[in-house]
């Protein structure tokens, strides 16, 4: 009976499953053949995954199978040499490996192999055999040779080439034939990898330098089996760069009837041209230029300033509308009847934003406001083909391709020109207008469109002579209300170093003393506003609370208008966080924005807490800081601040028809700036 039983299992037995093609690997690459077959480094791994049905999987047994591989080339005698391997038995689905031996197959030799599945009782089809496929591997023992690196645009090792902005081109070769790609990198990036055509061949990447200095490109040449050269370094020095090839100030006198360039051809002012008005604050301009908005508002040269506007340029300018409600063109070039390219100001949306035109593509973004200065810059980039916008110095909307045209005519500030003649005049002021033959770099971006910060007040509050603590710059005093004192360390103190029994009095918060408020009626003012809350301001400072548990809001800085505060920096202890709070109008019960940061009140038990708030009218973001951080929950958009009008409050807050929210405890290191500090000058 047994017997019987064993004979039918063997005769209901079905062979393994033929392996496929894509079951079968060379070391972790698939399998292939002829111009596709595999290259590789060391001692190679002929993996499969066999098969046995599922049919034979019986109760009592494992579903188990080997693998039989086989393996041949021909010798360098014409020889046929052949290697076999029969794995131990495995889980049928489960990979399959053959580890060669190390020297097994010779080098540069093509290696054919196959592999069937063995499950004790019968074996499968080859897996070339019917529709299957040989697998084919080379075995590569030798690194590619380094690669030789050149530039026509940034020689090595000259002092100093051309310049940020202006793209290079490097080419990298290596004498052997097999490699098919160079890795490269270099300072700071970028980083990346390069193929090369045919295997062996060169291959060219371009280079955008984002900064003058020293520059370094490194490479190494890869061959198909994975083998790397060595290190080949190329150094190249790049210069700042290039200026202006048209830049226009607009701060000509009153009564001028054309603009003087600082680089470039003058540029004729029609009648609805007036000089001399108020620039940009904080910016290195004098003065700008207002155009009326009429056919007569507008300047223009004899000559292009972009000879071909098919290479890479960029043009920009300050700019401050009269209105929004309408298109407005701050610069561009003829080409024939049409423009080459044209920025403005862009009403046919739902609302108004800042534009930059080149070739048909346009890119859009940003908000004017009516009244109020932005920096406009376009860019056009023949390397990528994309045309880019820059507002206040930061990239706005999406890249466009662009096909700009090749005729260049004259250039037009205050107009565009189309088929039917000259239109979108611009009306507002104008300052600072420029055209530049490269690339301009986010860096450059930045700094064109850089408004200085100044320092309008310091209290250290060391002292309060006759109950005012002086401005370190000599600016208006801080003075001190009720319940408002200069805390110092008491004369006649103890020193620790010769009584070690004796108690240290509390240190201020910073130098020889700070302000204590007593959280009843205790404050300090500065007279006026110290800073306009309209336009782009910072101000900080050192605060400790007397209490470790508050019961109830209190502010450390305010500034306010006729009704409510412009802004208040108040401690709110049922979220244990500072907040800043900013009411969109002059009105009690105006809508808010309020940004908050976490932290404990210590109760005179720590070093105080550094608070600031910076409102940034470029990029209409108000932020909190504590302790040199903010962060996503203190960070919001503030469209339209309005300008406070009062005095610089310390210690309160306006609270309905007074005054009220104020501080218990401590205030150090006040300071108010005009312009938004940037975030690496926080802390």
């Amino acid at each position: 009976m047994t017997t019987g039983t064993g004979a039918a299992q063997a005769a209901d037995n079905l062979p393994p499953k033929q392996p496929l093609v894509q079951d079968l690997e060379t070391g972790s690459k698939e399998c292939a053949a002829g111009d596709r077959r595999v290259y590789v480094s060391g001692a190679p791994v002929l993996s499969a995954v066999l098969y046995d049905p599922e049919e034979d999987n019986h109760p009592a047994e494992a579903n188990l199978v080997k693998g039989e591989f086989e393996a041949w080339w021909t010798d360098a005698d014409g020889v046929e040499q052949r290697l076999t391997r029969t794995t131990l038995e495995g889980h049928s689905g489960n990979p399959q490996r053959w580890h060669m031996p190390e020297g097994s197959v010779p080098p540069d030799t093509v290696i054919s192999w196959r592999v069937r599945a063995n499950d004790g009782k019968a074996t499968s089809p080859w897996s070339s055999e019917g529709d299957g496929s040989v697998c084919e591997f080379v075995y590569d023992d030798v690194n590619p040779e380094k690669a030789t690196i050149s530039s026509p645009e940034y020689p090595e090792n000259v002092f100093w080439v051309d310049g940020v902005g202006v793209y290079g081109h490097f080419t990298m070769d290596s004498p052997s034939d097999d490699v098919v790609a160079y890795s490269y990198g270099f300072i700071g990036g970028p980083y990346g990898t390069a193929r090369p055509e045919r295997p062996g061949g060169p291959v060219t990447i371009p280079f955008l330098p984002l900064d003058s200095g020293p520059e370094s490109l490194t490479v190494r040449a890869i061959d198909r089996a994975g083998r790397s050269s060595g290190q080949s370094s190329y150094d190249f020095m790049v210069k700042s760069g290039r200026a202006p090839v048209a830049h226009w100030p607009l701060a000509d006198a009153k009564g001028a009837t054309s603009a003087d360039a600082e680089a470039g051809s003058d540029a004729a002012a029609g009648t609805g041209v007036t000089f001399g008005a108020p620039a940009p604050a904080r910016t290195k301009l004098t003065a700008s230029a207002t155009l009326d908005g009429s056919s007569h508002g507008y300047l223009t040269t004899d000559a292009p300033a972009v000879a071909d506007p098919r290479k890479s340029f960029a043009v920009s300018a300050w700019a401050r509308p009269a209105d929004t409600g309408r298109n407005m063109t701050v610069a561009g070039q003829d080409a024939g009847q049409a423009a080459a390219f044209a920025l403005g100001l862009n009403a046919r949306g739902e609302t108004p934003d800042w534009s930059f035109t080149v070739g048909g593509a346009t890119v859009s973004g940003g908000a004017p406001e009516t009244g109020e200065w932005a920096h406009l810059l376009g860019v056009y980039d023949a390397e990528t083909g994309k045309a880019q916008l820059y507002v206040n110095g930061h990239e706005v909307g999406t890249g466009a391709v662009a096909t700009p045209t090749a005729t260049a005519g004259a250039f037009q500030i205050g107009r565009v020109r189309d088929g039917n003649g000259y239109h979108d005049r611009w009306h507002g002021e104008l300052g600072g207008v420029r055209v530049h033959d490269r690339v301009i770099v986010p860096g450059e971006a930045s700094e064109l469109a850089h408004r200085e910060t100044s320092l309008r007040g310091h209290w250290s509050l060391e002292t309060a002579p006759d109950g005012a603590s002086p401005d370190a710059n000599g600016g208006a005093p801080l003075k001190l209300g009720p319940g408002a004192t200069i805390y110092r360390v008491p004369d006649g103190s103890c020193e620790w170093w010769l009584d070690p029994d004796c108690t240290l009095p509390p240190q201020p918060l910073a130098g020889d003393g700070h302000l204590a408020l007593d959280g009843k009626t205790g404050h300090a003012i500065a007279e006026g506003p110290v800073v306009d809350t309209s336009d782009s301001f910072t101000i900080s400072a050192v605060v400790q609370l007397a209490d470790r548990e508050p019961e109830r809001p209190m502010t450390v800085l305010s500034l306010p208008g006729e009704h409510t505060d412009a802004f208040k920096v108040r401690y709110q202890p049922e979220q244990h966080a500072w907040q800043l709070v900013m009411p969109h109008r002059d009105e009690r019960g105006a809508p808010e924005t309020v940004v908050a940061r976490f932290a404990r009140a210590d109760g005179r038990d720590g070093i105080g807490e550094r608070v600031a708030v910076v409102y940034d009218d470029a990029t209409d973001k108000v932020k909190l800081y504590v302790d040199g951080q903010s962060g996503a929950d203190a960070t919001a958009a503030l469209p339209n601040g309005w300008r406070a009008s009062g005095p610089l409050q310390i210690g309160r807050a306006r609270t309905g028809d007074g005054w009220g929210e104020h501080l218990h405890g401590d205030v150090d290191e006040v300071r108010a700036f005009s312009g938004a500090l940037p975030d690496g000058r926080i802390p």
